[in-house]
């Protein structure tokens, strides 16, 4: 009776990895071996382990050399993405961006450049600190991009708007850019916090709000906060948007060029931290269609002569000379921006120009304290979320200046 146990459980177990029919170097192979419970559960682990905080910590915490850094040097891509590689570099050159080596990658590889000439030459413009390897002195490189003959890439807007803003530079224009984005899950299609196939409660009580019921992503939004003080990055603020799982981070005041510079890595910053929350962030105007808010990236202007005392006549003046650059101005603001200046949500319909005091179903919102002491800023909120900054910020000051 025990033998024909013993038989029974020796069976059991041989069909539970395969049966006998599988050999020794067959059962080292999870595919050719393991059940699909076990295939998944080898999988899960496997994971876990090439992604474990824990152990890359070990690694991250070892004394490291004094006379160099790591410098992961940040660029923008052919879809307006945000890229990246890292490098040594000695730490006296990390004294000043203009001491930084220059360096290269495949264009080819980012819709950049052909791949019979990919060579495109990265050039740093700013410098950040990494809040990612902490334990040093190491940096964050915002790069403008240029060919082997010295010539901008038709992708690098940081050049010609330098130029722009180094034309006014007496003006000292003061810029607060308002971003809005939208988390998804993984999948790209559910939003954070949403039923999977189906819709949360309406809008409502998400903004601003708080509450487990509500609130989804607080803690991304958290660390993204933290991670742009830590690096330096002007960011001014917070706050959970209207429709839920969309939040909104404000960079300002900054002045000319710092504008563009500030946002591109904070919105790298925000690819990051989402990476490491295993989240996706989305730019799109409008990502759910329907009763939902979309997204934007107000932009917030204004010169010295506006936010000196009768100031106002000033804003006025400004407003009137964008009403017939309207289309100009609608070109680069943003992809897919027809989708959310529909005149609903908060928006003016993307056809039409105006401007209003405290009115946030206008083109431009000049705020109720400015009318009220007569000198502040304008608010343009045409801008969509997906918009290059520095096509845009220099776009306002060109009009504004009768350009």
């Amino acid at each position: 009776g025990i033998r024909v146990i013993m038989l029974a459980i020796l069976s059991i177990g041989a069909l539970a990895f395969g049966g006998p029919q599988v050999s020794r170097v067959a059962r080292r192979t999870p595919a050719a071996s393991a059940t699909p419970m076990m295939a998944e559960l080898l999988a899960q682990k496997t994971g876990m382990a090439t992604t474990d905080v824990d152990v890359l910590d070990r690694f991250m915490s070892l004394q490291m050399p004094t006379d160099t850094v790591q410098v992961e040097y940040v660029w923008i891509d052919a879809d307006k993405n945000t890229r990246s590689k890292c490098r040594t570099v000695s730490k006296d050159a990390t004294m000043s961006v203009d001491k930084m080596p220059t360096w290269t990658y495949d264009g080819s590889s980012t819709g950049q450049a052909p791949g019979d000439d990919s060579d495109v030459i990265l050039k740093p413009c700013a410098l950040f600190k990494d809040p990612f390897r902490p334990n040093g002195e190491n940096l964050l490189a915002l790069c403008e991009t240029y060919t082997p003959e010295g010539q901008p890439l038709p992708t690098n807007y940081r050049a010609a708007a330098l130029a722009t803003f180094e034309k006014h530079k007496s003006e000292e224009p003061w810029f607060g850019i308002e971003q809005e984005y939208t988390l998804f899950n993984v999948d790209g299609v559910t939003p954070l916090g949403w039923p999977k196939g189906g819709f949360p409660g309406p809008q409502g009580p998400y903004y601003c709000g708080a509450g487990a019921d509500r609130m989804f992503g607080r803690t991304i939004s958290d660390a993204h906060y933290a991670a742009c003080r830590y690096a330096g990055v002007k960011i001014a603020g917070t706050n959970a948007e209207v429709m839920p799982g969309q939040w909104e981070f404000q960079v300002g005041p900054c002045v000319g060029i710092e504008a563009g510079d500030h946002l591109w890595i904070a919105r790298y910053l925000l690819d990051r931290v989402c990476e490491s929350f295993n989240v996706v962030s989305t730019l799109k105007p409008k990502p759910i269609k329907g009763d939902w808010n979309g997204a934007g990236a107000h932009i917030n202007f204004s010169t010295k002569k506006m936010r000196e005392p009768g100031g106002l006549d000033a804003i006025y003046a400004a407003c009137e000379k964008m009403a017939p650059k309207h289309a100009e101005h609608i070109a680069v603001y943003g992809e897919g921006n027809e989708e959310r200046l529909t005149g609903l949500h908060e928006t003016c319909s993307i056809n039409e120009f105006k401007y209003g005091v405290a009115d946030r179903g206008c083109s431009i919102r000049i705020p109720r304290e400015t009318t009220a002491v007569g000198y502040g800023y304008l608010e343009d909120r045409r801008p969509a979320s997906n918009v290059e900054p520095y096509s845009a910020t220099s776009k306002i000051m060109q009009t504004t200046m009768g350009e």
